[in-house]
């Protein structure tokens, strides 16, 4: 089934219960907060909280029937976390889901009471979200969206689609904790692929615009982007300067290389989202977020656009292509 049929038919579903079959489970109703990094525009995010919805529906949660869900889309814009944050918990849910660690931590502000599940946070325990993987502590937990050191397989991929990269630009959120503990991971592998690395922020298109063009001026150069909202918020900016300088260029999700991306090495996001559901209902059944563990993915993706690299002079190499999970033509 396609993405955008799939989206639309778990969004659906709780337009087929009667009128009047939801006045009557009323009193049964539990309510459940989504506050989403990106924007509702985005058919990939939609996808992810479409995955969470189905999961919720093979556990016996339908919305309208048995569970209100209240979403919140915050665009990658740091004062909307907080706003929506806020607003969720004056809505007094069950439970929320939020998603990438800048809503985790604005929901940590929000309250102390309320669970809280996460579907992709980076480094829960460095970021005082949770005491420990094991025994979280609190009323946040959730899935792990990777460790930093896995940040340094993008180098190795990079070195290996491109092996005449000799400079690489990593595109971070500094404003974030993973955006230094994932450039720390890829600096402490670039001397032994040899290539050197820099960071180049995100904060904004033009900076991202300035600071790719500068980087492109000289040659054997390639991008590596961290995954963050506000990446994921320009990633089609990011992909359009990654063809126009003739960047070879790697990501941490498939939808990067979807969207025209040369290559893509992460978790299955949509994974994440379907067994977050499972720690929602498990919460909504009695069980603390305290007593559940934090768990890392199990499910990782390496997608490789031939189109783009066609575009960009490469000869993917053959191993590269027989570990590959996805080729998109």
């Amino acid at each position: 089934m396609k993405r955008r049929e799939f989206i639309t038919l778990v969004g659906g579903a709780a337009a087929s219960w009667p009128l009047p079959a939801r006045a009557q489970q009323s009193e049964l109703m539990r309510r459940i907060g989504v506050l989403m990094s990106g924007g509702a525009s985005d058919p990939e995010r939609q996808f992810w909280l479409a995955a969470f919805l189905q999961g919720l529906q093979q556990l016996g949660w339908s919305e309208g029937r048995n569970v209100r869900i209240d979403t919140r889309w915050a665009t990658g814009n740091a004062d909307l976390y907080r706003t929506y944050a806020t607003e969720l918990v004056a809505l007094a849910p069950d439970v929320i889901l939020a998603t990438a660690s800048p809503t985790v931590a604005a929901l940590q502000i929000a309250t102390r009471t309320v669970p809280i599940v996460f579907a992709q946070a980076v480094d829960p325990v460095g970021g005082g979200f949770v005491d420990s993987l094991a025994r979280p502590g609190g009323n946040i937990t959730g899935f792990t969206l990777f460790e930093y050191g896995m940040s340094g397989k993008w180098l190795e991929v990079l070195k290996e689609i491109a092996p005449r990269v000799t400079r690489a630009a990593v595109l971070r959120e500094a404003a974030i904790a993973a955006g230094t503990g994932q450039f720390g991971a890829i600096q402490s592998v670039a001397p032994l692929v040899g290539v050197e690395v820099s960071p180049v922020n995100v904060r904004d298109p033009s900076e991202i615009e300035r600071d790719v063009t500068a980087f492109a001026r000289t040659a054997n150069g390639g991008l590596i982007v961290t995954a963050s909202p506000l990446a994921n918020v320009h990633r089609g900016l990011i992909i359009t300067l990654a063809a126009r300088h003739k960047l070879p260029a790697v990501y941490g999700a498939r939808y990067h290389a979807a969207d025209g991306g040369l290559v893509s090495y992460g978790p299955d996001v949509a994974d994440q989202y379907r067994r977050a559901a499972g720690y929602v209902d498990r919460i909504l059944k009695g069980e603390k977020a305290a007593d559940l563990p934090v768990q890392a993915p199990t499910k990782y993706q390496l997608v490789i656009n031939m189109k783009t690299a066609r575009a960009l002079g490469l000869d993917v190499p053959p191993s590269l292509l027989a570990r590959a999970d996805e080729v998109i033509e």
